[in-house]
């Protein structure tokens, strides 16, 4: 499993990049979630009575950052909310990283906007942490779509050796790598831009990027290398797609299927793109992301309706 050099990636985005070049995105707000801390959400209204759906973003990344090219498409059809999850951009400080919290703080953020049930949309982590909700919280969670999604780690040498370095860097690092994260979070500027000037989108981007400490990314890779959704993947009872990014050098594409085969009713959906393709090849994954939502609301109409009979 890699990942690039931060900040390496988003220099390809540029006038001829296969990014929406657009110079605004919708904006949000701090929201206190009672017992857990603090994030920043935003709250996309959509057609009246369309279903929800939460993003949830990737490792290293902010809620913005992961959903941005993708964010006026859905829109138009569903109900969006996005938020930091915690340890990452302007979400929740907390002293550990646990996916559990990360996939209670979905509910609390549903809780905190007043929706009783939305379906979630997870990209990488954010699949990991959609999967995590699902199962423990199957009243709320209304459905799921998994982007680039793995359900379990450390199964070749080299994905071992990873996460067990970061483990280990981690449980070295210990309470200091969460006061050096905190630090760096209360430097920001208290909200995010949502709004700069034509051409300014790199230099956006790239203070997404870096709106997430260096010191969270140890911890976070650790924690999400121990989940393993093996045992209990095939209980899930709610519509899901899958979208599986066919050139993924991160997240196997072989362990992407399974996963699709492992949940009962499973659509799957083909992207032609790498790992970072719902940004660096928005083009193609944007539109694959869109048929895997349309799926599951379909599914989800489909069941409503036969309740109303």
């Amino acid at each position: 499993m890699t990942y690039p050099k931060r900040g390496g990636v988003l220099r390809r985005l540029g006038p001829h990049s296969r990014v929406p070049d657009i110079a605004e995105v919708p904006g949000g707000r701090l929201v206190d979630l009672p017992g857990r801390g603090r994030t920043y959400v935003v709250d996309i209204a959509g057609p009246e009575g369309a279903p929800t759906l939460v993003l949830l973003h990737a490792t290293a990344c902010t809620g913005y950052l992961t959903w941005f090219p993708a964010l006026d498409a859905l829109a138009e059809r569903f109900r969006v909310i996005v938020f930091d999850q915690r340890w990452h951009g302007r979400g929740i400080r907390s002293e550990r990283f646990s996916v559990a919290d990360c996939a209670d703080d979905v509910v609390a953020v549903l809780d905190a906007v007043g929706v009783d049930r939305a379906v979630c949309v997870g990209y990488s982590l954010g699949g990991v942490v959609g999967l995590l909700a699902a199962q423990r919280h199957p009243d709320r969670v209304s459905g799921l779509v998994l982007c680039a999604t793995p359900y379990r780690f450390q199964e070749k040498l080299r994905e071992r050796v990873f996460h067990q370095t970061f483990g280990a860097l981690a449980d070295t690092l210990g309470p200091y790598a969460f006061q050096r994260a905190e630090q760096y979070s209360e430097r920001l500027p208290e909200l995010p831009e949502h709004t700069w000037a034509p051409g300014g989108l790199p230099r956006w981007a790239l203070s997404e990027f870096r709106s997430t400490s260096g010191w969270a990314l140890a911890p976070v890779l650790a924690e999400v290398g121990r989940f393993d959704a093996t045992g209990w993947l095939a209980t899930l009872p709610m519509p899901t797609a899958v979208v599986i990014t066919t050139r993924d050098r991160a997240i196997p594409v072989y362990r992407q299927l399974e996963m699709a085969t492992m949940i009962p009713g499973a659509s799957i959906h083909l992207v032609k793109a790498g790992h970072a393709s719902c940004v660096l090849e928005a083009d193609r994954f944007v539109p694959v992301l869109l048929e895997g939502c349309a799926a599951v609301a379909a599914r989800l109409s489909t069941g409503q309706a036969a309740a109303g009979e």
